[in-house]
Formats: C-alpha cells, structure tokens, sequence
C-alpha cells in the first residue's frame, strides 16, 4: 500500500477512479490496507511512527467509508473533479422532481400509523434510488456529465432525507 497522502482513496486502495467499483475488491484491498496500518502493529516503535501509523489508518478508513457509500462516492469523484456538488447551499430541483418529492412526503405522513404502507413506500424508495443511481453511474463513468452527475447527487440527497424519514416512522411504530 503506498503511504502518500496527497494520493486519491482510489488509488489508496488500487483501484480505477470510477464510480462503479467491485465492492469485494474494495473490502478486500481496505482489510490488507487496514491490516497493515494498524496502530497495535506499531505499539514498540518510535511515538512519531506511532502519529504516522494513526494517521494513515484514519485514512485507510476514511477513504473505506466514502468510497464504499455510491453517494459519498459520487460527491468525492465530483470533488476530485473541482465540483462541488452545493447541496447545503444549492436546493434548486428540477419542477418535476420537487412535486415528486412533496408527494412523497404526503404518501410518508398519510402512512405514519401503518407498518405495511411504510414497508411498500420503503421497497418503492428503493427502486427509484437504484434506479438514480444507475443514471448517476452512467453521468460519471460513461458520459462525464458533471453538471448531471451534481444534479442527480443532489437528488439522492433528498430520498436519503425521505428514507431516513420513512426508517424513523417505521422505528416509531416498532417502539
């Protein structure tokens, strides 16, 4: 593994900088990674070699979660492409995706009392993003369509916020 830090998370862990990745290799070249970093491998060395060994296992895992989150994975490519993706800042949507998006929210508040609506617009939700996020690997991988890529991420932002909303309704009705 090489220790350089101003190095890429793909190239830390070897791989194409891409937004499709083989999750196994990523596991697998993160588990090596992580191994050799550890900071216990370094417990009789020198407190600076110990610093060294902390730092570059924070970012062993750093890099593990973002690239192993499509989303996080996305926002980074975007980065290391000089885009920021604005989504605290830049709320503007699409008029199609912003009246799906208050239906949505009526479908969640219309279900708050009952389990199995919950679970159907859950699967749903799960459809969709899938289906955002094959559209957001063809805008990095195939087309280089960042101004796309932003768009769709910034999208995926939203039905993150609307899982997590239906995730602690249904948590609500287990309780």
């Amino acid at each position: 593994m090489n220790t350089d830090f101003s190095q890429d998370f793909f190239n830390l862990f070897g791989l194409p900088r891409r937004f499709a990745i083989d999750r196994q290799q990523l596991d697998g070249a993160w588990r090596a990674a992580a191994a050799q970093v550890h900071p216990d491998r370094y417990a009789a060395s020198s407190d600076a070699e110990k610093r060294s060994a902390l730092m570059l296992s924070t970012r062993v895992n750093e890099a593990y979660q973002t690239l192993k989150s499509p989303l996080s994975r996305a926002r980074y490519l975007l980065l290391l492409s000089g885009v920021d993706t604005q989504e605290e800042s830049n709320t503007a949507m699409p008029g199609d995706f912003l009246m799906a998006q208050m239906e949505w929210r009526e479908d969640i508040d219309d279900a708050r009392r009952d389990l199995a609506r919950l679970e159907t617009l859950s699967s749903r939700l799960r459809g969709e993003v899938k289906s955002l996020l094959s559209t957001l690997e063809q805008a990095l991988d195939s087309r280089a369509d960042l101004d796309g890529a932003t768009v769709l991420v910034r999208k995926l932002r939203f039905m993150e916020k609307l899982d997590q909303e239906i995730g602690d309704a249904i948590e609500s009705l287990l309780d």
